[in-house]
């Protein structure tokens, strides 16, 4: 019994602390979320105080609305974190990368399938929805990486749809702050079994970063590639 007592205290101070470091990183992009804060959850709770003063039940109205006013703080927070942490991701190599691994279950992602010297990348995801490319990098560079990605898949998986995106702010391009819920809207056309058949086939094939002889550790100052060495 103490052992439980003490392991959901240690989960506790845990996400207080996750709580407090989350806080701390969206104050840095978003000074104003604090005053925000405040002002939601002050209007929040005045407003349902109000409410209980005319109807005559003021405690009442007055707890209930300290609990919808946590509850819309919290609301409102997790949108302005979210916001800042894709404001900090945004052009960063590797971006698109990060927000696929938070897809959510039933998407299996596999970064940086595709790369050129310039250091644009191709990341795959797979679902129901199908196979979808990500790319980042120049849209004119990633073209031709998607278009070779697709010619692949085409080829060994003739039957499953392939979707691609280049993300960025461009004209038909897609933001990174909206490619989670892009991926989400594609339509579900495959079965649970098509999608396990896919990524064996893809396993199979394998991918850039495991069929590259790169030593073990950071790569050396000044390495260069070969100019024989052509990536896909």
């Amino acid at each position: 019994m103490a052992r439980k007592s003490n392991a959901e205290t240690a989960a506790n101070t845990g996400r207080l602390k996750q709580i407090a470091l989350t806080y701390k990183m969206t104050s840095k992009a978003d000074p104003k979320v604090g005053l925000v804060l405040a002002g939601v959850g002050i209007v929040t709770f005045g407003v349902f105080l109000a409410i209980g003063f005319l109807i005559g039940h003021p405690v009442y109205l007055g707890i209930l609305g300290f609990l919808v006013a946590f509850l819309a703080m919290a609301i409102v927070f997790g949108r302005r974190a979210e916001r800042a942490a894709f404001g900090q991701m945004e052009g960063q190599p590797g971006a698109a990368a990060a927000v696929l691994d938070n897809v959510g279950r039933g998407w299996t992602t596999t970064p940086a399938v595709a790369m050129n010297r310039s250091q644009d990348i191709v990341h795959r995801a797979v679902g129901k929805a199908g196979v979808v490319l990500i790319a980042e990098g120049n849209p004119n560079r990633v073209k031709p990486l998607l278009a070779a990605e697709k010619k692949k898949l085409a080829r060994i998986m003739p039957d499953v749809p392939v979707h691609s995106f280049i993300v960025g702010k461009g004209e038909g391009q897609v933001e990174l702050k909206k490619l989670r819920t892009t991926l989400l809207k594609l339509p579900r056309v495959l079965a649970g079994p098509q999608v396990t058949q896919a990524n064996d086939k893809l396993r199979a094939m394998g991918d850039l970063m495991s069929n590259m002889p790169l030593p073990k550790g950071p790569m050396p100052k000044g390495m260069r590639m070969p100019r024989g060495g052509k990536m896909r």
